[in-house]
């Protein structure tokens, strides 16, 4: 038995010729989608370190740097309960020479801190020192229940713990040998006490 053929009619053809002209159309449209989408992420991340700007302004150096020694919270018993205080000590200076000790008291810590910054600007001193930022001759101080001494020692830099390293190191002094000479765990006193020896050296 012999098989017959069946010719496609031009309609048809042209039919499916433009169904696959479509889906090609259709894909290259997908494909040039995402590509379009891979060159907008690569043109924002390429574009950010050149074209965003930082608008933000420049972080001014304070004129003084400053370091708390002593932070305390003060309970005040009143008719109906407890009230609490604190008080701050700081030691602000500029490292060159110029140094305050301050005591501050609130409510909270931040207007404590703010009240001890103000007092201690108040009681800086000016140091006369030495060219090589040292002290000129040994001194020997007494605060309440504290005791320093302190010594100039060329080449070795501050050699000193507690608060008194913390008030040398912002007023700016080096090669200084200081040493707690009492048993005084109190930092406020301790401070005050290098104020005191250093009280030798200001500038009149």
């Amino acid at each position: 038995m012999a098989e017959e053929t069946v010719q496609p009619s031009g309609a048809s053809v042209a039919a499916v010729a433009s169904t696959e002209d479509r889906g090609a159309s259709i894909r290259s449209g997908q494909d040039g989608g995402r590509f379009t989408a891979r060159q907008g992420q690569g043109g924002r991340g390429g574009g950010r370190p050149g074209g965003r700007r930082d608008t933000r302004p420049a972080r001014v150096k304070p004129e003084f740097e400053q370091k708390i020694i002593q932070i305390r919270r003060v309970t005040r018993v009143i008719a109906g309960g407890k009230r609490f205080n604190f008080s701050v000590g700081m030691v602000i200076g500029n490292k060159n020479g110029s140094v305050g000790i301050g005591l501050g008291k609130g409510a909270d810590t931040a207007l404590a801190i703010e009240k001890a910054f103000r007092n201690a600007k108040k009681n800086m001193v000016k140091l006369k020192l030495t060219d090589s930022k040292s002290i000129p001759h040994e001194v020997k101080a007494k605060y309440s229940s504290a005791q320093i001494f302190m010594q100039p020692s060329p080449g070795r830099g501050v050699v000193a713990g507690s608060a008194v390293r913390d008030v040398l190191a912002l007023a700016g002094i080096v090669d200084v040998n200081a040493k707690i000479l009492s048993t005084s765990k109190n930092k406020l006193n301790i401070a005050r006490g290098a104020m005191l020896a250093l009280d030798e050296f200001v500038s009149k």
